[in-house]
C-alpha cells in the first residue's frame, strides 16, 4: 500500500516528501513550500558506547540472542539505528569469551548485524588509579598489550573499531600507532595522563576523548591539565555524556562550543536504561539505586554516580531543554558527527540519501520518536505520520 510521509528535514530545515510502499521508502525529494509543522525527520541515531539496555549487560556471559533482540528494540524506539556494544576491563578470558559470542550473534543473525557497526573496547588498558579507574576493576587494568589486543581482535571477528586507552602507561604510543595502522579508532580516556603524554597521544594518532570530563580524578591541576589539553586540540572529537548527572551544563556548554563539529554524544548506557526504579544487585558485587530521575547511585553512597542510564535521545532532549544546542546542532552530534569519527574505519552509517531514517515529533524543547527505518524498511512506528 502506498503511503506519503510529509517531514521536516532537521538537518536543512526543509519540507520533505517520503514516499513508502508496504513501509518501504521508495523516494523522498524535498517540496518547494516552507516548512512548517512539528513532524521531522532525521537521519538514524549512531550511539559509540552501550555497555548494556533494558536489564541486559554485554558484559556479563552469556549475552543470548533473544536479549540482544530486546536491546535493539528499546533502542530503535530511542531513534538508534546503529550502536557499538562496549565490553569493558575484566580478564583476558572473560573479554576473549563476550567478544566471541557477540561476533557468533552478529555472523548467525543478519538483524544483529545490521545495528552493529562495530566493537568499542573500553580497557583494560586505562589508568589504575582510584578517580581515573572509575567502575572498572582494579585487578584487571594493564598497560596496552599488542599481542594481547590481536587475541582480543582475532575473537571478535576483527569487530573491534574503537579502543579506549590510558596514554601514560607503558607502551601506549607504540599500541596506539598500530591501532590507527590497522584503522582502529583510538580513544583516550579514564586516564590522569600529563598534558605532554595527551599531546603525545594524539600525535601517534589517538582522534577521541571517551566521555570527556568522566572517568576522571576529583582533582586535578588548576591551569594545565589533560581536560584542557584535550578540549584545546582541534585534532581530537570528543565523546559527552548529556544525561543531566555526568556532567554540569556549563561544562556541556564549554565543550560544545570548543568542538563544535568535534563533538559529539554517547549514552555510556548500562543494563540499567530503560529499567524502573528501584534497588538492584550489579555483576560486579555492589547494590545500586536508580532513582525516578533516572540518576543512578551506590546505596552505599549516593554522592557518586554508578553509571549512566539515559538513552543518547535523551541526551539530545537535555541539551535542547536547557537551551544548549539548535535541533539541527543537537542531532548532528548523535548521527553525523559519529559518522564523521568512523569513516576512516571503513564503516559509513550516515550519509547522503541514507536509509536509516527516523520520523520524530518536536514540540516544546523535546523530541518524540514516532517512526523508525533501518535499510529503508520501516522497523518500528509509535504513530503512523
Amino acid at each position: 500500500m502506498r503511503k506519503i510521509v510529509t517531514c521536516i528535514d532537521c538537518l536543512v530545515n526543509k519540507l520533505m516528501r517520503i514516499e513508502l510502499d508496504d513501509d518501504v521508502i521508495v523516494s523522498r525529494q524535498y517540496l518547494e513550500e516552507p516548512p512548517s509543522g512539528t513532524i521531522y525527520c532525521g537521519p538514524g541515531l549512531i550511539d559509540l558506547q552501550v555497555n548494556g539496555y533494558v536489564g541486559v549487560d554485554f558484559n556479563t556471559f552469556p549475552i543470548k540472542e533473544a536479549e540482544f533482540m530486546q536491546v535493539i528494540s528499546a533502542l530503535v524506539q530511542q531513534g538508534v539505528s546503529s550502536f557499538f556494544p562496549t565490553i569493558i576491563t575484566n580478564s583476558d578470558r572473560s573479554i576473549v569469551a563476550l567478544l566471541e559470542q557477540i561476533d557468533r550473534l552478529c555472523t548467525q543473525n543478519s538483524k544483529i548485524a545490521a545495528f552493529v557497526k562495530g566493537i568499542h573496547l573500553e580497557g583494560p588498558f586505562i589508568s589504575p588509579l582510584e578517580g581515573a579507574r572509575g567502575a572498572h576493576d582494579r585487578k584487571y587494568v594493564k598497560a596496552p598489550d599488542w599481542p594481547l589486543f590481536q587475541r582480543f581482535q582475532k575473537a571478535s571477528g576483527h569487530r573491534i573499531k574503537i579502543v579506549t586507552l590510558s596514554p601514560e602507561l607503558d607502551g601506549a604510543f607504540g599500541f596506539i600507532e598500530k591501532c590507527v595502522q590497522e584503522d582502529i579508532i583510538v580513544a583516550l580516556g579514564h586516564t590522569a595522563a600529563s598534558p605532554e603524554q595527551i599531546r603525545a597521544a594524539i600525535d601517534a594518532g589517538a582522534s577521541l576523548s571517551t566521555h570527556l570530563g568522566n572517568g576522571a580524578p576529583l582533582s586535578v591541576p588548576r591551569n594545565s591539565n589533560f581536560i584542557y589539553e584535550q578540549l584545546a586540540d582541534d585534532r581530537l572529537s570528543a565523546s559527552l555524556i548529556a544525561d543531566g548527572f555526568h556532567l554540569p551544563n556549563s561544562f556541556l556548554k564549554i565543550a560544545l562550543r570548543i568542538k563544535q563539529n568535534n563533538a559529539l554524544l554517547v549514552s555510556d548506557s548500562t543494563m540499567f536504561a530503560g529499567m524502573p526504579p528501584g534497588v538492584y544487585h550489579t555483576h560486579i558485587g555492589g547494590r545500586v539505586r536508580l532513582e525516578e530521575d533516572g540518576r543512578l547511585s551506590p546505596v552505599e553512597n549516593n554522592k557518586i554516580l554508578a553509571g549512566a542510564t539515559a538513552s543518547i535521545l535523551d541526551g539530545i532532549n537535555h541539551l535542547l531543554d536547557n537551551g544548549l544546542v539548535t535541533l539541527q546542532q543537537g542531532w548532528s552530534l548523535a548521527s553525523i558527527h559519529p559518522n564523521q569519527l568512523l569513516r576512516h574505519t571503513g564503516v559509513e552509517v550516515t550519509r547522503s540519501g541514507t536509509t536509516d531514517l527516523v520520523v520524530f515529533e518536536y514540540q516544546e524543547s523535546t523530541i518524540s520518536i514516532l517512526s523508525v527505518f533501518k535499510n529503508g524498511k520501516r522497523i518500528y512506528a509509535k504513530a503512523r505520520p
